[in-house]
């Protein structure tokens, strides 16, 4: 695999679940690189842990056992602010109510940087800029956010994560609610940015025969490992077929997706 510098790595990670007398291990011993410029998604079935591996990833849960080191420094000893400064998340959830611009939504992403008064500085509106330049939504900083699509919100969303200007970005199912169209946009949009700020750029994701085309490597998680490598390796290896468990459904190495067995 093509070397990239380190930003995220995680040494004989282990992750789940743990009360007072019961220990729920989702999975064990994972070893993952994530390195600058690379466009990385996460895929498995549902319910297989890739919102519990993206949850440890971002420190919002302990690991079981193991470390994850961001930026050379383990993750759980950030304060808030600093985390804030070399890790961005976007999730799913729906916005509250309010009746923020999308500049003002995109400028939300400044808040690590801000002054005690919230006020912007030269730097942080340079960030917002080339953030909304980069994401191509020039056309839409004046709207209020709820009356855009979803799409294009999502775009407002990532526009939000690169304002913010960290390392790593991690985006839970940032496709959800999309149709193909707006998907696909959103994925090239990604590749985009990884490849133009050297920024890496996590993602989990359903679409899996979109994430093979676009992602410079794949996590993927199934019952009995996690493998992380590049799509054509993943493919060569067979990875693709134990995803699901469905005697109706295969992976074509040929065509690289998957496709349905005829009776």
């Amino acid at each position: 695999m093509e070397q990239h510098l380190k930003i995220l790595s995680t040494n004989n990670l282990s992750i789940g679940y743990q009360s007072k007398n019961y220990t729920n291990s989702i999975a064990e011993n994972l070893n993952l690189n994530l390195g600058e410029g690379q466009l990385v998604a996460l895929v498995g079935a549902n319910g297989i842990g890739k919102s519990t591996l993206l949850r440890t990833l971002t420190g919002i849960q302990k690991p079981l056992a193991g470390t994850i080191m961001l930026n050379d420094k383990d993750i759980f000893s950030y304060e808030p602010l600093a985390l804030a400064q070399n890790l961005s998340l976007v999730l799913t959830e729906k916005l509250p109510p309010s009746n923020l611009t999308v500049f003002e939504l995109i400028a939300l992403g400044r808040q690590p940087y801000t002054n005690w008064l919230g006020q912007l500085s030269s730097e942080d509106i340079l960030q917002i800029n080339r953030a909304i330049e980069l994401t191509h939504i020039e056309h839409l900083v004046d709207k209020r956010h709820h009356e855009i699509s979803d799409g294009q919100l999502q775009i407002v969303l990532i526009a939000r994560a690169l304002a913010q200007d960290t390392a790593l970005i991690i985006l839970d199912e940032p496709t959800t609610h999309l149709d193909l169209q707006h998907k696909v946009a959103v994925f090239k949009l990604l590749k985009k940015l990884s490849q133009e700020t050297a920024k890496c750029i996590l993602f989990s994701t359903h679409d899996i025969d979109l994430a093979i085309q676009l992602s410079d490597e794949m996590i993927v998680m199934t019952e009995a490992n996690v493998h992380q490598n590049q799509p054509c390796t993943l493919i060569s290896q067979g990875v693709f077929d134990t995803i699901f468990n469905d005697d109706s459904l295969f992976f074509d190495k040929e065509k690289g997706k998957f496709a349905f067995k005829t009776l």
